[in-house]
Parts: structure tokens; sequence; C-alpha cells
């Protein structure tokens, strides 16, 4: 089972990223929690300086973007 978290504040962005994610692994059928963080100290574990992020099983695949559906397909396929 995969682990995404969307990395954000709870701006518009981030929550259209946890949209699309959770719209991937649908289409993907595949076995996946989608997880917001939304605590900076969270966040800056990370390493992250702008968001939105998208992180799956623990690595940053994406910064200051809003991927879209098959974007995020191919992170986790």
């Amino acid at each position: 089972m995969k682990r995404i978290q969307i990395l954000g504040t709870g701006c518009p962005k981030c929550k259209a990223l946890t949209a699309n994610a959770e719209a991937a692994v649908k289409a993907l059928g595949i076995e996946a929690t989608v997880e917001k963080v939304t605590d900076l100290k969270e966040i800056l574990k990370f390493n992250v300086m702008i968001t939105p992020a998208l992180v799956v099983d623990g690595q940053v695949k994406s910064a200051g973007k809003l991927l879209g559906p098959e974007d995020i397909k191919k992170f986790l396929a």
C-alpha cells in the first residue's frame, strides 16, 4: 500500500492536489492512503519551501506545482 502525502497549509491548490491524488488512486485501482499535512514544522521536515507538494512513500515527487491526476499516476504506477 502506498502512502501519499499532500504538503500544504490548506490553499486552493493544496485542496485541488489532494482531490487529484485521490482521483489518480481511484483510476489506478490501487490501495493507497492520501493524507494532508498542514503543520508547517512537518512540511519543513521534507525540506519543501513551496507548496503544494506531493510526497509518495516518504519521497518528495513534486513541489510548487498543481499536478493533474494523469501526472500523479506516473508516480504511483
